[in-house]
């Protein structure tokens, strides 16, 4: 491994870091039990792997987005169950490969969303707000030092 390589995993894993402090800081602030906010798999993702397809924006964004969908329609037509839930994490995987929002750590949102019986808010804050957060905190994180421009591309 060389020294090149060894700073930009180091730089990498400062963002990850510092995304997550500031994803833990959000959670405080708005009173939301971090557990509940569904990105920190994501920011492995986008911050370790930035020239994967998952940690495209079109992924991040539209895959939460998608399995968030998936959930409350799950919730709202068979209520909160650990069966609903399963077969929402299920139908959202596809559902994001159909869409090509593919991005795996989104498959938690249904699973949170149908077994806390969360609020069809849950979409926009933390869903939608967040995965925008996320994708601007990493092009500005990757736009500072990073062997490849992120991201490949926004859609």
């Amino acid at each position: 491994m060389t020294g090149q390589t060894v700073l930009l995993w180091g730089w990498r894993g400062l963002g990850a870091a510092l995304a997550v402090g500031g994803l833990e800081a959000a959670a405080a602030l708005g009173e939301t039990p971090v557990s509940l906010i569904p990105f920190v798999t994501s920011i492995a993702v986008v911050m370790g792997m930035p020239e994967a397809d998952p940690a495209q924006p079109r992924a991040v964004m539209g895959g939460h987005l998608v399995s968030s969908l998936v959930g409350f329609a799950m919730l709202t037509v068979f209520g909160s169950s650990p069966l609903c839930a399963a077969l929402a994490v299920g139908l959202s995987l596809v559902a994001m490969r159909l869409t090509g929002t593919m991005h795996p750590p989104a498959g938690i949102d249904p699973l949170l969303i149908v077994a806390e019986g969360l609020s069809p808010l849950f979409i926009l804050v933390p869903v939608a707000a967040g995965s925008a957060i996320l994708c601007l905190f990493a092009l500005a994180w990757h736009r500072l030092f990073s062997d490849s421009p992120w991201p490949k591309r926004w859609i």
